[in-house]
């Protein structure tokens, strides 16, 4: 049995520069999907928070494995329903125009502590919810890039 993953694609109207910032930059990814501790553009770990205001322990963490400016980031990402299990979030951006083509495949589920269909369904609704944050965001900020 191969390994349950998510892949998802989705256009942007934004260059690939603006959406590498809402991937790795903490302010940005405040807009759309948690802060983070650090920007996202070099190997090591991260801590991704609830909120903006929330101090202790971290929401979600990982450790940037690659980051390959404006065409591909990949971190391991776990929380606490993981119980700390790694799994893996690869992003791929691609000019698609004057826009982006966003891919995201998500993997790593199988062998966690949470059953593999259970951690696809719950994962994958939460990216299609980030994923119209996402959306919504880069409309209303001001552009970084």
């Amino acid at each position: 049995m191969t390994d349950p993953r998510i892949e998802k694609s989705l256009y942007l109207d934004a260059s690939p520069s603006r959406v590498w910032a809402f991937l790795t930059e903490p302010d940005c990814l405040a807009l759309w999907f948690h802060p983070s501790d650090r920007a996202l553009t070099s190997p090591g770990p991260y801590n991704f928070w609830k909120t903006t205001s929330e101090a202790g322990r971290p929401y979600c963490w990982g450790e940037v494995l690659e980051a390959e400016p404006e065409t591909r980031l990949v971190y391991t990402f776990t929380h606490e329903w993981l119980s700390g299990h790694p799994t893996r979030v690869a992003w791929t951006l691609e000019a698609a125009g004057e826009g982006t083509r966003l891919s995201l495949v998500h993997d790593g589920f199988g062998g966690g502590p949470v059953d593999g269909l259970d951690a696809l369904f719950d994962h994958d609704a939460g990216w299609d919810a980030h994923f119209t944050t996402l959306r919504e965001g880069l409309k209303l900020a001001e552009p970084v890039v």
